[in-house]
């Protein structure tokens, strides 16, 4: 569709998509239905991060940013506009942090204390979703968002594309390779 003949149906013409946009759904995001959300922002704050704790404080600096003023939002579900607010978060704060100086020589891992919050049962599966989320962490940014859109939030190909603002062509290209690179990761055999 051309940018002429989506502005004379009433849609605003998406030069990423190449097609119209629907920005007649316009409206304020609700903080009362953000709670619906959560588990899935987790999901993806986790995948991102790498670390449980990380994420918590990621979701929540997310939702302290976004609910700090109201937000106008064009299309039908909330999650997608949320998932980007995550996804710039994540980013600034990942630049933020690299301009900080480190002056710690002590390993993480080795501060680590158990999980005390209930979770899994089985410590051995505790152990193997960490390290997944972790994997993910380590994949470039291009591959595990598309990873974490699909795998992790259970979106559509179509509902990724739109999230993350690429062509549906694009997300099953990116998905496939970034699917070989975390297979590789986990098994470098």
């Amino acid at each position: 569709m051309s940018a002429a003949a989506a502005a004379t149906v009433g849609l605003g013409y998406c030069p990423v998509a190449g097609r119209g946009c629907d920005r007649t759904t316009e409206h304020v995001l609700d903080p009362d239905t953000l709670g619906d959300h959560l588990d899935r922002l987790f999901r993806a704050a986790w995948a991102l991060c790498g670390s449980r704790d990380e994420a918590e404080d990621l979701v929540q600096e997310t939702y302290a940013r976004v609910l700090a003023r109201p937000r106008l939002v064009r299309g039908q579900d909330d999650v997608f506009y949320l998932l980007r607010a995550l996804r710039n978060t994540f980013i600034s704060k990942r630049r933020a942090a690299a301009c900080r100086p480190r002056s710690s020589s002590v390993e993480l891992e080795t501060l680590e204390l158990a999980d005390q919050r209930g979770g899994s049962a089985d410590p051995a599966q505790t152990v193997e979703t960490r390290e997944l989320y972790a994997a993910i962490a380590m994949l470039p940014d291009e591959f595990r968002d598309v990873l974490i859109a699909i795998d992790v939030v259970g979106l559509s190909y179509q509902e990724a594309a739109t999230a993350l603002g690429l062509r549906e062509g694009t997300v099953t290209s990116r998905l496939h390779r970034a699917r070989r690179r975390f297979a590789d990761l986990l098994d470098p055999a």
